[in-house]
């Protein structure tokens, strides 16, 4: 019987073993071709997607939706985000036929202790994140085995390495997308009719909160725009040798 054939069980204490088994069964996949059996068989039932709704998160929401339009997917609505956004949220739902898309929203207690009038990310953007997307995020994937990406290697340096599967305390971590090009990413757009972001044709390649994100230049990195000044280009949801990436000293301590 091979890992086709049933779910594959992971426990907290075996997701680096579990991540080695996935890559020796389906290392050589990616995009739809490695999502169906994961989230039809391998991970039925316990795996989510994380998006953004942002500039590429058509491409993903469409494949998982091709394959089961039930498939929880994780929203963060930080209350900072754009309008553009949150319009485009309810089109693609609508024009995909997701039936499962979660919003999350931060916890008001944290956000009437750490953000009270509401402009933390103008002087502390990392605790921003923090309250806003990491503890929502942490809160939201409770109960799941795995979740799912939209992170390639081309969007930053920080991304340039990551694999297809990550282990990530407990839970296996799903880049499907990693190795894309932007060049493929926008053939598939065009290939299967997505509607863009809005913001895109404004120049918005990377797409966030709206006080945090700015257009880039046509010689700037996808994700120039995120943060400028602040010296990172992650939000903290994603970690690195078990803590978030480039997260202030504030946070990495707690």
């Amino acid at each position: 019987m091979t890992m086709n054939d049933m779910p594959l069980a992971i426990e907290p204490d075996s997701a680096g073993p579990a991540v080695r088994r996935l890559d020796s069964y389906y290392g050589g996949l990616e995009g739809r071709e490695l999502l169906e059996p994961l989230i039809t068989r391998v991970f039925a039932g316990r795996v989510a997607l994380v998006s953004s709704f942002g500039a590429e998160s058509a491409v993903l929401l469409h494949m998982v939706a091709s394959i089961d339009r039930a498939t929880p997917v994780i929203f963060l609505n930080t209350g900072k985000l754009f309008g553009e956004t949150l319009a485009y949220r309810e089109e693609i739902v609508e024009k995909f036929g997701l039936t499962n898309v979660r919003d999350i929203r931060p916890d008001p207690v944290d956000t009437a202790r750490s953000d009270p009038r509401g402009d933390l990310w103008n002087s502390d953007g990392t605790a921003c994140c923090h309250i806003r997307k990491v503890l929502p995020l942490q809160r939201a994937l409770t109960g799941y085995t795995a979740w799912i990406t939209g992170r390639k290697r081309f969007q930053s340096s920080g991304r340039a390495s990551i694999s297809t599967f990550e282990t990530e305390f407990e839970r296996i971590k799903i880049n499907p997308l990693a190795g894309w090009a932007p060049e493929r990413v926008m053939a598939y757009m065009k290939d299967h009719d997505l509607p863009p972001h809005p913001l895109v044709e404004l120049g918005y390649r990377s797409i966030g909160c709206a006080p945090c994100t700015s257009p880039v230049g046509a010689s700037e990195g996808a994700r120039a725009g995120r943060w400028r000044g602040d010296n990172r280009d992650e939000c903290g949801i994603h970690m690195v040798g078990g803590r978030p990436v480039r997260a202030s000293r504030q946070i990495a301590g707690k």
